[in-house]
């Protein structure tokens, strides 16, 4: 699985400069870099990603891609050493937001899908529509905002010990998301951003927050400094409710 991932996400990358000239509505970013992880796993690993932002004249829209996988030699109690994969996620989202006559709102469209062998969940699908608007916005601060309703489709992980009566079964409900995106240029060179999203649902309330600065290397090329929080309310017993991860990645703006 890892390869042909990472085979997709490097083939992006080298293609996206060339389509990002020849087609300006496009803005295109990969990032790639070191990342710990604390929570169901603790590794010390490796991530990828693309973004693609299309601007059109009546929508604007957004595809992403990323992946984390790790494996780690380990030494079994006869000495032998075998690799052993330790950390495995790949996430995948669309989001269309067709414009408002009123400025910088817009009624939005959305859909994801993780897949996480290590996580509270072993796979989650959304789609949800909504409504967004901006809170501020100034020459240095922007506050962007969503709400809307969605059906959320998961699988359990599966459970070794049995101890999860629940475990690789598939449930589904309507949630409600909330999201909160925050930008500060606190220089020519330099940006701190936060990012909050909530889905709330009946058998489980999923958190997640990113907490970023970027700092600009040259006109291309920025160097991220960011740390993750992904909570859920209600998970399987033996794991863990918040992951953390800490990262220090690239990112490459074509």
């Amino acid at each position: 699985m890892k390869l042909p991932v990472f085979t997709v996400l490097a083939a992006a990358c080298l293609n996206a400069n060339a389509f990002a000239d020849n087609d300006k509505t496009w803005e295109v970013t990969s990032e790639v870099g070191a990342i710990i992880t604390s929570g169901n796993t603790e590794t010390t690993t490796l991530k990828g990603g693309i973004k693609a932002k299309h601007s059109l004249e009546s929508w604007e829209n957004e595809y992403k891609l990323d992946g984390i996988y790790k494996e780690d030699e380990i030494e079994g109690d006869n000495g032998e050493k075998r690799t052993q994969r330790t950390n495995e996620k790949y996430a995948a989202s669309v989001q269309g937001n067709y414009k408002l006559n009123e400025k910088h709102s817009h009624l939005y469209l959305y859909g994801s899908y993780v897949s996480d062998y290590f996580g509270a969940f072993r796979s989650e699908s959304v789609v949800s529509l909504g409504y967004g608007t901006r809170f501020i916005n100034t020459p240095d601060m922007v506050l962007n905002a969503e709400i809307g309703p969605g059906y959320k489709y998961f699988e359990h992980q599966e459970s070794d010990d049995g101890s999860d009566p629940k475990a690789g079964e598939f449930e589904g409900e309507m949630i409600a998301l909330g999201k909160l995106d925050f930008s500060w240029k606190l220089s020519d060179n330099a940006k701190f951003t936060q990012l909050v999203a909530v889905e709330y649902g009946d058998s489980n309330t999923k958190t997640k927050s990113e907490t970023a600065l970027l700092t600009k290397i040259n006109g291309s090329l920025q160097m991220k400094v960011a740390y993750n929080i992904t909570n859920n309310s209600d998970v399987a017993e033996g794991k863990e409710n918040t992951d953390t991860e800490t990262s220090l990645t690239l990112v490459y703006s074509f």
